[in-house]
């Protein structure tokens, strides 16, 4: 009898964008996308996987664009924040209707609809078969969501970092605009920032580096493809030491 695939990751860290769960237009709350994202982490953790989900609000609200409108830079980024929160709650309640329970977890206090959020509990959580979501970004201004994703992926002894994004890799120019652009499979921390390659801003990407934490980039829209990359499939690139 031939053995079902084992994943290669015991607990991970999904970093989802704004963007990519707004749907085709990047903006608002896209159901379907939310949907199809519970499906695929539902997957995975049938695999036996821990999940843990760190999601932007670029989708309905980026702080460092707020600024450029006047807004002050600490309110603008405050405001982002709260936009993850939004999110959070929106893929909290897509994996519940999947029949995943779920626990949302605020780096800023907001005791009504999250629990603050508390390493050990989180851990608990984990060991439970809970996803967890990290909401609220590190709960400071100035700090983008790929470093609130760095942060928590260390803080909860996270194997990997997958950053699901709209394509399916690093290239070394943008796909959309040079369709001769190179993917990458693999490239190293150093490399990436060598070649200003937009892997994730310099403070996350520091963390990352400093504390060896691999990072995969792949495409969200795939179907099965989460389930692929945890499994050990060559999919998208991934960033090492």
């Amino acid at each position: 009898m031939k053995k079902s695939p084992q994943p290669r990751y015991r607990r991970i860290l999904l970093k989802l964008s704004g963007e990519a769960l707004g749907g085709e237009s990047g903006v608002g709350i896209n159901p379907e996308s939310f949907h199809n994202m519970a499906r695929q982490i539902d997957e995975v953790r049938q695999l036996g996987v821990q999940v843990v989900v760190v999601i932007g609000g670029g989708n309905i609200f980026r702080g460092l664009q707020g600024s450029e409108r006047g807004i002050e830079r600490a309110t603008g980024d405050y405001m982002g924040m709260l936009a993850t929160i939004i999110n959070s709650l929106a893929l909290q309640d897509a994996l519940e209707k999947c029949g995943v329970p779920t626990r949302v977890q605020s780096a800023i206090s907001m005791s009504q609809i999250a629990e603050p959020f508390i390493r050990r509990r989180a851990v608990r959580h984990l060991e439970k078969a809970r996803v967890v979501i990290f909401a609220g970004g590190t709960g400071n201004p100035y700090f983008s969501t790929d470093t609130a994703a760095a942060l928590r992926a260390n803080e909860i002894g996270a194997e990997i970092i997958l950053k699901a994004t709209k394509v399916d890799g690093i290239y070394d120019s943008d796909p959309k605009k040079n369709p001769k652009a190179r993917r990458y499979t693999q490239i190293t921390y150093l490399e990436a920032l060598q070649k200003q390659l937009k892997v994730m801003d310099s403070t996350a990407f520091s963390l990352c580096m400093d504390n060896k934490m691999p990072i995969i980039v792949f495409e969200l829209f795939k179907p099965h493809n989460l389930k692929r990359v945890v499994l050990g499939e060559r999919v998208g690139t991934l960033v090492t030491g």
